[in-house]
């Protein structure tokens, strides 16, 4: 019978080769480390295996580092939970009600997801930006996706927004504070926010992609925001941060506790989100978790707080589904202990179906339309019998009609599944614009010009 290590590794099999990236992962049962294991590459150029001490880039991991940021900012006395955002960043706009931080933390704000924004602007994430840059594209939006507090909606730059909350009140990027107030005192030597393109990480793994004739490519980019990810870190260090769960080192005596205390909307309705952590339940135990993928990389933090049980699971592979191997370790290592089979979610998407329309019809959207919120100008083209969008960075794929005066475009880039096009007729019944919704961005207006 094989033994249980020997069960994780064979989850692993595929990416454990000579020539493939792969993952490092690290198995947690109370205060003990009892198990962690490299497999693959953290670097095909340089022939570089993957062990518990290889860097990673966490992505959306990040956010609860983020968070813990915040709480103790607050538990130090320089921010309210409660503070409207324009206290700290003034170059925002009076809403119809306050934004205020704790709607941030929650993804309650109705603000639309700034790396969606730019991918509809153009602009290349691979680019390189300015923190005041993307608070510029944010700021220009005269309208969110709903009122805050209303609903819950997934999104980055809530999080981005609490980084520069945290320089701003603090007088320390989050580099800095979270260095000085939460990797340093935990003793996460390896962990940073990298919010410089060109800082030097030891150990760091490569991000890859592949290519649509099979190989590999690495990923190259400028991107160096940080809030809603940027956290470079390690299987070694991301234990002493799952341990202080437990006994917690920073902030007051209910810091954690306060971490993991989940959102409320407007209505009353409790949101599955805490700060920067999911909270759900896992074939019916409860868990605490996040995931995250951008840039070649994945990785996931699950834990079963009630039974002092987490799995860490990194990889430098975008197509590695870091959070279903995690669950898949927790089967065999927690299989005595559920009770339910566990039944995913449905998706929040709703599909539209496909129809086709003649030429004729595809030749009334043609032409150029512009948002004043993204500064951007679209124009529509008709190539082949298809619609397309010809503007910088444009999607690759064509307008898929998919009713009366709707479209859809799937899988534009890393960060936008779908965009969904809605076109306004006038008096005269003469196209005058449309209406795009993305998952992450709402109700945004296009006016057609000459």
């Amino acid at each position: 019978m094989k033994s249980l290590t020997d069960r994780v590794d064979q989850l692993f099999a595929e990416w454990n080769k000579p020539d493939s990236p792969g993952c490092a992962i690290g198995i947690i049962k109370g205060s003990e480390m009892i198990y962690k294991s490299g497999y693959g590459l953290a670097s095909l150029e340089h022939n570089i295996p993957i062990s518990s001490k290889t860097v990673f880039y966490i992505a959306s991991t990040s956010k609860q580092f983020t968070a813990m940021s915040i709480l103790l900012l607050a538990d130090q006395g320089r921010i309210s939970l409660d503070d409207a955002i324009q206290n700290y960043l003034p170059e925002f706009p009076e809403y119809n009600n306050y934004i205020t931080i704790r709607h941030l933390i929650y993804h309650t704000s109705g603000i639309r997801d700034y790396l969606q924004l730019m991918g509809l602007a153009g602009m290349n994430v691979s680019n390189i930006y300015t923190n005041e840059d993307i608070i510029e594209l944010l700021a220009r939006q005269k309208y969110l996706n709903f009122e805050p507090g209303d609903d819950f909606l997934y999104n980055n730059s809530g999080y981005f927004l609490l980084s520069m909350i945290v320089k701003r009140a603090s007088g320390q990027s989050l580099r800095e504070f979270a260095e000085e107030n939460i990797f340093e005192p935990l003793g996460m030597k390896n962990t940073r926010f990298c919010d410089d393109r060109t800082m030097i990480v030891r150990n760091r793994a490569t991000g890859h992609f592949s290519k649509e004739d099979g190989g590999l490519r690495v990923y190259m980019t400028n991107f160096d925001k940080v809030g809603s990810g940027g956290v470079m870190s390690n299987v070694e260090d991301l234990f002493l941060w799952d341990q202080n769960f437990y006994e917690n080192k920073l902030g007051k005596s209910d810091t954690i506790n306060e971490l993991l205390t989940v959102g409320t909307l407007n209505s009353g309705k409790r949101v599955k989100y805490a700060f920067g952590l999911k909270v759900g339940k896992y074939r019916g135990l409860n868990t605490i978790h996040h995931e995250g993928s951008s840039f070649g990389f994945g990785a996931e933090m699950l834990r079963f707080l009630e039974k002092n049980f987490s799995v860490i699971c990194l990889a430098n592979m975008s197509n590695i589904n870091t959070l279903r191997l995690a669950k898949q370790i927790a089967d065999i290592y927690l299989a005595d202990q559920f009770k339910l089979l566990d039944i995913p979610p449905k998706s929040q998407d709703i599909p539209r179906e496909p129809m086709s329309l003649p030429i004729h019809r595809l030749k009334e959207f043609l032409g150029h339309y512009h948002s004043n919120e993204l500064q951007v100008t679209y124009k529509l083209v008709l190539k082949e019998g298809n619609l397309f969008f010809s503007h910088k960075n444009p999607p690759r794929e064509h307008l898929e009609p998919s009713g009366n005066d709707k479209f859809q475009v799937s899988n534009i880039d890393e960060f936008i599944r779908y965009i969904y096009i809605d076109f306004i007729r006038d008096e005269q019944n003469k196209v005058a614009g449309f209406v795009l919704n993305t998952p992450g961005v709402k109700n945004l207006h296009f006016v057609r010009i000459n």
